[in-house]
């Protein structure tokens, strides 16, 4: 099976540093729905793992995080795209939890869920807690220039093995090949 992980606010979607409330806010970046459809067609599995501290901090409940993600889901449908699932981690970045990322929890949830091996799988972020993921459970890391991917790409600790691209259209693009 072919698994590709992607990132939400940044990767897919514009990004704001007073968070994505609403399905208003929701704007894709373009290309983003479109590299989405092309992966599909080319037989990967796509999935978003993607933290939303908002519910947490109470900036948005769960309702409005699900319209948020009917919003993106209904837009991808239009260009003949899919997610095969939406994981998230609902916790403040002060939460102990085990799946904000940068801790692995949620992609070894991901792991669990499709019965896969993640060493090597592509994970799309564009923040260093993404890759860092990533790393964390053998996965490839893949930095996008887009939403804070540039500022990223200058962190020392980016891990070594981490391949960047321009956007996700150019993620799409190198895999779908």
């Amino acid at each position: 099976m072919n698994l590709i992980i992607l990132d939400r606010d940044g990767v897919i979607n514009y990004d704001s540093e007073q968070f994505i409330k609403s399905p208003d806010e929701w704007r894709p970046i373009p290309g983003s729905l479109e590299a989405i459809a092309l992966l599909n067609r080319w037989g990967w599995r796509v999935v978003v793992a993607s933290n939303q501290s908002g519910v947490g901090r109470g900036l948005f409940d769960m309702d409005t995080l699900n319209a948020i993600h009917d919003k993106m889901t209904k837009n991808l449908a239009l260009v003949g795209g899919r997610l095969d699932a939406i994981f998230f981690c609902p916790h403040p970045a002060d939460s102990p939890c085990g799946c904000r990322k940068p801790k692995p929890g949620m992609l070894i949830e991901i792991s669990e869920r499709f019965n896969v091996d993640l060493a090597g799988v592509p994970v799309v972020g564009d923040s260093l807690r993404d890759l860092q993921a990533a790393e964390a459970v053998g996965g490839l890391p893949c930095l996008v220039l887009t939403g804070k991917g540039t500022k990223t790409r200058e962190d020392p600790q980016l891990p070594p093995q981490t391949v960047v691209f321009n956007d996700l259209a150019a993620v799409a693009a190198h895999f779908a090949a």
